[in-house]
């Protein structure tokens, strides 16, 4: 097997996981289309698009790690986690909306799921990343 199947394989796998684990709840959230247009846009990337995208996502964590020790949601750091956070949206939404990535901020403090994974090493983590993100969009 090429690595290209084996990343084609292993692309295939996390969204039949993340259907198997969350198909009726983010249809309901977001809509079929929306989930339909984020499946494709992972499944249509390519090893290095992918690569990249892990990396500005923890270039997300970093800043925003570094934004939150060191000054507010609207300090130059906390506007570049905002800036970094709407680049890795896009990448896996495959556009960008101001609204949408708003509200999802939101729900990354309303939903106990996201809000352990940005707190896990600083309690209060997520509500700075959408409090960041509210003035990003502003």
């Amino acid at each position: 097997m090429s690595n290209n199947e084996k990343f084609e394989g292993f692309k295939k796998r996390l969204v039949e996981d993340n259907e198997k684990r969350y198909s009726e709840e983010i249809r309901e959230k977001y809509g079929a289309e929306a989930v339909e247009k984020s499946n494709s846009q992972l499944m249509n990337m390519t090893e290095e698009q992918y690569n990249e995208m892990q990396e500005l996502g923890d270039s997300v964590m970093a800043t925003l790690r570094e934004a939150y020790a060191t000054g507010g949601p609207e300090c130059e750091l906390g506007q570049k986690a905002a800036e970094l956070h709407a680049r890795w949206i896009t990448c896996c939404w495959g556009s960008y909306n101001k609204e949408a990535h708003a509200n999802l901020t939101q729900m990354y403090v309303d939903d106990e799921r996201f809000r352990a994974y940005y707190d896990k090493e600083q309690s209060g983590m997520a509500e700075f990343l959408r409090d960041a993100v509210y003035i990003y969009t502003k």
